[in-house]
């Protein structure tokens, strides 16, 4: 059992209840797609309750405020932040490193603010907000208050977070025109990858002339620290390769690594100087934007992302309290499995077994499935999440014994090999043409980055996807 109680909430003050009355032993949940692997793994022993905010409404907003300060609501994930016109707009460091976050499908579930109460010193979100001088808002059921993102961590994964307060808002004031940003990410894949070592870097130019500079580092200390003397040095300078050379220097300095797995302290310490410097030159030579896509795959099917299906009311799914839920267009109501994953429910519960478990911890893909619209990994998804929303399957892609496109062109194309990856692919394609029937080859291989395929097949499952638009267009 990985809970022994679950409530899907229909406001912040039930919420806020929830957790005065849990006393330490409940957790929130929205995307879930860290603290599902915690649970199962046993590390969140003390944790009893889960508390699904993920239906409430008007969280998942960004706002330009009249003030002139950015906002993103406690359910904005990191497929809104790379989406958004503004952020990529205003704060562009941040939606840069959401786009290296996870995998479509984990981007489509993780949400910044769960990103920043995991704490990690490795999460690619904090940088860039801390760079921009970011501030939470922190609610519980008797209080509020406001505290800095650089003040909010006190460790390894250690925040100042109370057991009874929720992130109701994350806020940063919007970088003039003068301002430029980015991000760098150095990691051992190029996607479903931790940072070895991250960086982003906020400069606010008076002609050519640096009149502020923010380098905030990650994945080099116990929390995410700022570059102090690299930003000091850089106040009142031009970006020559002389000031950009120092500046990373100075940089390296800053890091505290340790060795792990992923790296060396000495070769994080090096590559801390290597991607300041980076970053910088981009910012210097304007290119910072070059390898972002114009239009980022994002597995949700529409230009926008499907709204959470919503709950007339607030529920506890107790042991036998039904999941009523709608999978391929059927009505289905299950009276077990309350307590397991949204994969283990469909093959399960729900005897559709066409949905595979490879590694239960989102990183194959094999798992994806549709959930109100958006494609998911159905191992990171909470059974109880079912409840009132709309599920599509591998078995539900096809229209009774026609095969859909994608289908049809992995078996015409030679896609299939040993066939365990191959429902999971499938399904990232169907989604990706349905969000845009004519893609280029970077953007089927963006589509496909959150799955994997141990049979290293990836060209002739390019080449099906490819197909099927063709012959959808046909």
């Amino acid at each position: 059992m990985m809970w022994e109680r679950y409530f899907t909430t229909n406001s912040i003050d039930e919420v806020l209840q929830l957790l005065a009355e849990h006393a330490g032993k409940a957790r929130i949940v929205a995307g879930g797609t860290d603290l599902l692997l915690e649970l199962e793994r046993g590390k969140r022993a003390d944790i009893t309750a889960l508390i699904d905010v993920s239906r409430l409404e008007g969280l998942d907003a960004i706002r330009l405020d009249d003030d002139g300060w950015i906002h993103l609501g406690a359910l904005v994930t990191h497929n809104h932040c790379a989406g958004s016109e503004l952020i990529v707009e205003r704060a562009f460091t941040l939606a840069q490193a959401c786009w290296q976050v996870g995998a479509p499908q984990i981007r489509n579930r993780g949400t910044i603010a769960g990103n920043l109460v995991t704490a990690s010193p490795a999460n690619d979100s904090i940088p860039p907000l801390m760079a921009l001088d970011a501030q939470l808002t922190l609610r519980s059921h008797s209080a509020e208050r406001t505290v800095r993102l650089e003040d909010f961590y006190t460790g390894v994964r250690k925040t100042v977070l109370g057991a009874d307060e929720m992130i109701v808002d994350i806020a940063f004031r919007a970088p003039t025109a003068k301002a430029r940003s980015t991000f760098q990410k150095l990691a051992l894949r190029r996607a479903q990858a931790i940072s070895v070592v991250n960086a982003a870097v906020v400069v606010e130019f008076e002609k050519s002339i640096i009149a502020h500079a923010a380098i905030t580092l990650g994945s080099v200390a116990p929390t995410v620290i700022h570059a102090a003397a690299a930003e000091s040095f850089l106040r009142g300078k031009e970006l020559s390769d002389a000031v950009i050379a120092e500046a990373g220097d100075l940089a390296a300095e800053a890091a505290a690594p340790i060795d792990d797995l992923r790296g060396s302290a000495d070769y994080r310490r090096e590559m801390v100087r290597i991607c300041t410097s980076r970053a910088l030159r981009d910012l210097a030579r304007n290119r910072e934007r070059r390898n972002y896509p114009e239009r980022p795959v994002m597995l949700w099917g529409s230009s926008e992302m499907p709204a959470a299906s919503r709950l007339a009311a607030s529920i506890e799914h107790q042991a036998g309290t039904p999941i009523e839920t709608t999978i391929n267009g059927k009505s289905q109501r299950f009276t077990s499995g309350q307590d397991k994953t949204l994969l283990r429910l469909i093959r399960e519960e729900g005897n559709l077994t066409g949905t595979k478990e490879g590694c239960a911890e989102g990183e194959c893909g094999a798992c994806t499935v549709f959930l109100d619209g958006v494609a998911v990994m159905a191992c990171l998804v909470p059974a109880p999440r079912a409840h009132g929303a709309e599920i599509v399957t591998i078995e539900g892609v096809a229209q009774g014994a026609q095969l859909h496109p994608v289908q049809q062109a992995f078996i015409n194309e030679g896609a299939v090999q040993c066939g365990y990856c191959t429902p999971g692919f499938i399904m990232s394609g169907v989604k990706l043409l349905e969000e845009r029937p004519h893609p280029t080859q970077a953007e089927i291989i963006q589509s496909i980055t959150g799955n994997l395929c141990r049979c290293t097949g990836y060209s002739m499952i390019v080449s099906a996807i490819d197909k099927a638009a063709h012959d959808s267009e046909g």
